[in-house]
């Protein structure tokens, strides 16, 4: 009699759980509250030739100088320092992993160090139609005890803004809230 209804038992609980993961109207509760983005500066970034080092361990590596230029956003203004480079490493489907390294100098004279990894892929969709993607994401070193300590202390975002006019790349740069 006790295994009968130890039997009974198992079978409603095996019951009751399946019936309850095949409803349907059960959803998972995600999140709805999103980071925020706030506008934080725009790299006006000049480049010299590009060069590439081909069929490495890693595949083709391609090396761009940054040769200069200039940034500014409403907390921050100043020049891009030559002797920085974006290398990037291009495989085989479309896809090149960057990271540029640079410094950059502030109107009032502070030195702050970038490094901006990201990603760009070009391909199809999911409908076959191209697609072209480019994110970075880039991190800052500043003195931690001056006015851009804030760069420190924050996630970025960019990606670029095609310009006509300008020979190099523009960044627009987020900082995530």
């Amino acid at each position: 009699m006790k295994k009968l209804l130890s039997t009974v038992l198992l079978a409603l609980c095996v019951l009751t759980v399946s019936a309850q993961a095949g409803d349907e109207t059960q959803k998972p509760n995600f999140p709805t509250n999103a980071p925020q983005l706030e506008f934080a500066l725009q790299l006006k970034v000049t480049l010299g030739e590009a060069f590439g080092i081909d069929n490495t361990q890693h595949g083709r590596r391609t090396v761009i100088p940054i040769t200069g230029g200039t940034f500014e956003g409403p907390n921050i203004k100043g020049t891009i320092i030559n002797g920085g480079a974006d290398y990037q490493l291009n495989g085989a489907n479309g896809r090149s992993e960057l990271e540029a390294i640079y410094c950059i100098k502030t109107d009032d004279g502070i030195y702050i160090h970038v490094r901006n990894r990201g990603i760009i892929a070009s391909g199809k969709d999911a409908n076959d139609n191209p697609s072209f993607y480019f994110k970075a994401a880039p991190q800052f070193e500043a003195p931690a005890d001056s006015k851009y300590g804030w760069l420190n202390n924050s996630l970025f975002i960019c990606e670029p803004e095609w310009s006509q006019g300008f020979k190099g790349i523009v960044l627009n740069v987020w900082r995530v809230k």
